[in-house]
């Protein structure tokens, strides 16, 4: 860049940098000729021409409605551009990731594109680009998150020691992820690739038992429904824990003093009775009901594992 370089030209210049630095990124507004002229003071016919050399260039394009923003990066051409196919994948991937730290502090209901995109600094217009809707937003974050938890490639030897690490897997990401039970759905369910695997590893599992491919299927998909269902309750007891600042340990001991009052009556003497022996958690109910699930499963095999 040299003194002798038209006006529009020194403009392009220093906008193409932004964009090429990452300062601008794919979606993102640029200046509007009425912003430039009032930022470098020059005629709107100039800035006018700023604009239309970075369309040449394939840097930017108009947006009806929207205004003039950053163009994916172009395929080949200056130093240091990556084809668009490929930024726009990392983009995706960006946009996934920061919805997933929204959902997870705040949950679903939170997460909308425009709080999204202040997040990211960028327009909620501009995520549009690469999600269609919330909808597939949540579809990529679900497959992420199930992403998160890679299977083993030398499973468990035995059908029923695989069976109980998948679903331990399961609920992990489920307690690190409060939202996504929430997100799913048996009989409109998510097809993401890394949900389906943990059915596929189920499957497997069950292979070789004696077990036909109907009996398999729904013993599979029952174990994934299980775990996914006994999680729904985890994203209303991290909002009423966030907003009420009392843990759900804390809450059932304050419910103490009106348990006693409804039990300790007679009305319910088997209630009274197994309460005093019992020590209810999350954690316990779900691996009460797997280890009846399982125990139930067992039944139906016929051909001992090897």
């Amino acid at each position: 860049m040299t003194e002798t370089q038209a006006p529009y030209a020194r403009i392009a210049a220093e906008l193409r940098g932004r964009i090429e630095r990452g300062e601008l990124r794919p979606g993102d507004r640029v200046p509007s000729t009425r912003a430039i002229t009032q930022r470098w003071g020059v005629a709107m016919a100039t800035a006018s021409k700023v604009l239309a050399l970075l369309g040449q260039e394939g840097l930017v394009r108009a947006v009806p409605g929207v205004g003039t923003v950053v163009e994916a990066r172009p395929a080949a051409g200056g130093p240091g551009r990556r084809p668009a196919a490929e930024n726009d994948t990392a983009q995706r991937a960006r946009i996934v990731r920061a919805a997933v730290v929204i959902a997870d502090a705040e949950g679903l209901a939170a997460l909308t594109m425009r709080r999204l995109g202040a997040e990211l600094g960028v327009s909620a217009m501009s995520l549009y680009r690469h999600v269609s809707s919330k909808e597939q937003l949540v579809v990529l974050m679900a497959d992420a998150v199930f992403g998160e938890q890679t299977l083993p490639d030398r499973p468990p030897p035995h059908w029923r020691e695989r069976l109980e690490l998948s679903a331990a897997l399961q609920w992990r990401l489920y307690r690190a992820h409060p939202w996504l039970a929430g997100a799913m759905n048996l009989n409109r369910p998510l097809l993401i690739p890394n949900g389906i695997r943990h059915i596929d590893w189920a499957l497997a599992a069950l292979d070789g038992l004696g077990l036909d491919d109907d009996t398999r299927m729904h013993a599979a998909v029952t174990l994934f429904g299980y775990v996914r269902g006994h999680a729904v309750d985890l994203q209303p007891e991290t909002d009423a824990a966030r907003t009420s600042g009392v843990s759900g340990q804390e809450w059932m001991r304050a419910q103490e003093t009106r348990l006693a009052a409804l039990v300790d009556g007679g009305a319910f003497p088997a209630f009274a009775a197994a309460r005093t022996g019992s020590a209810l958690s999350p954690e316990s109910l779900l691996q009460h009901g797997l280890t009846t699930l399982l125990d139930g499963l067992a039944t139906r095999i016929t051909t001992p594992p090897n």
